[in-house]
């Protein structure tokens, strides 16, 4: 998954870095709202609160090691193909074809949330915990996008730091069976 997302971006960026960089909002006058900035911020505050509820996220947030520059590598591709798709493509499109807000941020976070139902492949649980807070996850960048005049600048700057700081312990939490639908399991 990492390589192909990986790719993607990178393919987009050597193609046309410039007009990648302002589609993706990182532009002079269309990098979002202070507003959207501050709903990122509480956005990540949120979501890395409640992954900090599984001891092994926890423990492994702000340490360095192989597995969280591979977390490094993945928030980077992941924060930018995953914004394109679910905020950029999906909520534009439902607007262009005349949906409003309320409908747009459902359909992009019910979207996010089952496209990480790939979790589940180890276990049931694991698979339902990353539906549901994922959903709840895109449901927040939604709204991000929004506020921000649907620039992805903020919800790729949050998406990013939420993966770099909880997916190491994620993965280790995952493949150890330790997680459950809404907790840790001993």
């Amino acid at each position: 998954m990492l390589l192909v997302q990986g790719s993607i971006v990178l393919w987009s960026v050597a193609t046309d870095p410039g007009g990648f960089f302002v589609y993706l909002g990182f532009a002079e006058n269309a990098s979002g709202t202070i507003a959207s900035w501050l709903l990122a911020a509480c956005v990540v505050i949120g979501y890395v609160w409640s992954a900090a509820k599984i001891s092994v996220v926890r423990e492994h947030m702000l340490t360095f090691d192989r597995l969280k520059l591979l977390a490094i590598v993945a928030a980077a591709s992941a924060g930018v193909l995953e914004e394109v798709v679910f905020r950029k493509w999906v909520m534009d499109f439902l607007y262009t074809e005349g949906y409003g807000p309320m409908v747009q941020v459902l359909v992009a976070g019910i979207s996010f949330g089952l496209a990480h139902l790939l979790w589940g492949a180890k276990s049931f649980a694991a698979g339902v915990n990353a539906v549901l807070s994922t959903t709840a996850l895109g449901i927040g960048l939604a709204l991000v996008y929004l506020v921000g005049e649907r620039s992805l600048a903020p919800c790729i700057a949050a998406h990013f730091l939420i993966t770099a700081l909880v997916e190491p312990g994620l993965i280790l939490a995952a493949v150890s069976n330790r997680l459950g639908y809404w907790y840790e399991r001993s």
